[in-house]
């Protein structure tokens, strides 16, 4: 059985979580390996930014500030439960990130038959994110948030990473569900790492 088989079967309906500081390619790393996995990614701030526009909670995502933990669990949390993902493995994007809500996003996730089987973190310096957004900058690359654009926003973004999800993957980290990835190599490297990674928890279990 090769890799991607062998995590397909570890995971069944389980979910895969991702974080990381920003531009640390937490997205582009989930949607591959979605895809890879047969698997449905969710990102907390798509799920978000869809909220505002359809009026269901106040804008928040474009501040740079992490969306208030009562608004994330109202929008977020029953969004695991919906028909389309029955059945179905997840791979998430950042889904719970002040210190506070992974404990109700592990028991929301469990409830809804999508047990969360590991957390990645992707490790990057913030010289590094620094850097990358620069270059998206100049290179005008269709991936950097528009409102990254602003300094003081991405700046912002950082300090709520630095302040309010750091704990929470402390806390991961103690639960033995983390798995630190070097987010700082080529995107490609980076995936097959966390590929890797996954697949050593699997032939564990």
């Amino acid at each position: 059985m090769n890799n991607i088989e062998s995590i397909k079967t570890w995971l069944s309906t389980g979910s895969i979580n991702i974080f990381g500081m920003p531009m640390s390619g937490k997205d582009t790393v989930g949607r591959e390996l979605a895809k890879m996995l047969d698997a449905v990614f969710l990102s907390s701030g798509a799920i978000l930014r869809e909220a505002e526009e359809n009026h269901e909670c106040d804008p928040s995502t474009a501040t740079g500030f992490l969306t208030p933990t009562d608004t994330f669990f109202k929008i977020v949390l029953p969004y695991f439960k919906k028909p389309e993902l029955e059945n179905r493995p997840l791979v998430l994007s950042s889904i719970g990130r002040w210190d506070g809500e992974e404990n109700h996003v592990l028991a929301s996730l469990k409830e809804a038959r999508h047990e969360t089987k590991a957390v990645i973190i992707l490790n990057l310096p913030e010289t590094v994110a620094l850097f990358r957004r620069e270059t998206a900058l100049e290179l005008g690359d269709r991936g950097l948030r528009g409102d990254d654009a602003d300094p003081k926003v991405f700046e912002r973004r950082l300090q709520e990473y630095r302040e309010k999800t750091l704990p929470v993957l402390e806390h991961y980290k103690k639960l033995g569900l983390a798995v630190e990835i070097d987010a700082d190599q080529s995107r490609e490297k980076v995936l097959s790492d966390v590929v890797v990674a996954l697949a050593n928890l699997a032939k564990k279990s």
